[in-house]
């Protein structure tokens, strides 16, 4: 086998070994979604919140739901200035915080304690 054949598969499994731990890169993907009149945005905390920007609808009762999995870095202090929230977040589980009805054009910010990690959701 020559040395590009081997780079190649060598890469191949680097790449499919990340998608397996990184649960195929689902924690990625934004997710807003619309029940009973509700808008619920997802952001899951662990290394960082994921997905770093959501866009949501601007005008409708709206809750964020982050989620922990094993998170026992900074992202699991919390803080969003704009609704004076402060929490630590359990190291598992989905943490509900209600938004109130966001207005269009004022983004939500979330940071963690120390300042390192953030995530924004734009209400349109």
């Amino acid at each position: 086998m020559n040395k590009t054949v081997s780079i190649i598969i060598t890469l191949g499994l680097v790449v499919a070994i990340a998608i397996i731990f990184t649960g195929g890169g689902d924690k990625f993907a934004e997710k807003v979604e619309i029940r009973d009149g509700v808008q619920y945005v997802t952001v899951n905390a662990k290394g960082g919140y994921f997905p770093r920007v959501s866009n949501a609808k601007a005008g409708i009762p709206t809750k964020l739901l982050v989620k922990t999995s094993g998170t026992y870095d900074c992202s699991a202090s919390l803080v969003i200035k704009s609704i004076n929230y402060q929490k630590i977040l359990p190291q598992n589980g989905v943490t509900e915080i209600d938004i109130g009805t966001p207005g269009a054009g004022k983004p939500l910010q979330g940071v963690c304690g120390m300042g390192m990690y953030s995530f924004q959701v734009n209400f349109q």
